[in-house]
């Protein structure tokens, strides 16, 4: 199977982690696909995804499964070893709804940084209203932290773990730590697993791979500070 991949993408680290709880690592060729929100196309990857995002796995019949969700769902029904999403009943939804929290709050870390890389400015209304979903999304994560605890590991836990490791990547010095002393408790915890440890964001050297022109250094959110 061929995987256009990034070390960047959050939603490629979704798969990535999910290959290595599998046990699939092996059976897959990552090719370093380049995308980007305002650009054109990525004419290879466009030939295999029409929507032109990453990840998109190519299976060896040439068939090609996107996005994240779907992909990690086709691969924990293929690999071995424990499901991680339990086939029915509430530890399956809770996964899906878990799931959905995490992808939903890397979308709007996503889109926020876009936002902030525009040449022609940052609109008013929308970073504080990127932040406002941000703070609510970490609240009630730091609420479920022991649900999350003591739920058994599953894709629900991976799409959070890929959300806060792009804060940690791209969103510096945000105190979210601090802000949120149990979900923190249960990501240091969680950090240790293998699957999650080896897939830690980074930027490469790839061609087209540009960074932010914003400066990094600068932190755009601090949970520690009060809310307007």
């Amino acid at each position: 199977m061929k995987l256009h991949w990034s070390p960047r993408s959050p939603f490629v680290r979704k798969v990535m982690i999910v290959l290595r709880e599998k046990g699939m690592l092996d059976e897959v060729e990552c090719v370093r696909s380049v995308v980007a929100f305002a650009a054109m196309p990525n004419q290879d990857l466009l030939s295999d995804n029409p929507l032109n995002k990453i990840p998109t796995l190519v299976l060896d019949d040439g068939r090609s499964l996107f996005d994240s969700r779907v992909i990690c769902e086709y691969l924990d029904a293929t690999g071995g070893g424990p499901r991680l999403l339990p086939e029915a009943g509430d530890a399956r939804f809770a996964q899906l709804r878990w799931q959905a929290l995490g992808d939903g709050l890397t979308d709007v870390l996503l889109l926020w940084r876009s936002e902030l890389t525009r040449p022609n400015g940052i609109s008013e209304i929308l970073p504080k209203a990127f932040e406002s979903k941000v703070r609510a999304a970490m609240a009630r994560l730091n609420a479920e932290a022991d649900q999350l605890d003591s739920a058994a590991f599953g894709l629900g836990h991976v799409a959070i773990i890929c959300a806060l490791g792009q804060l940690d990547f791209r969103y510096l010095e945000n105190h979210w730590r601090q802000a949120f002393p149990n979900l923190a408790k249960w990501h240091a915890k969680v950090l240790a697993r293998p699957s999650v440890n080896a897939t830690v964001p980074k930027d490469d050297v790839s061609p087209g791979a540009v960074s932010a022109t914003f400066d990094p250094n600068k932190p755009v959110i601090d949970f520690m500070s009060s809310q307007a």
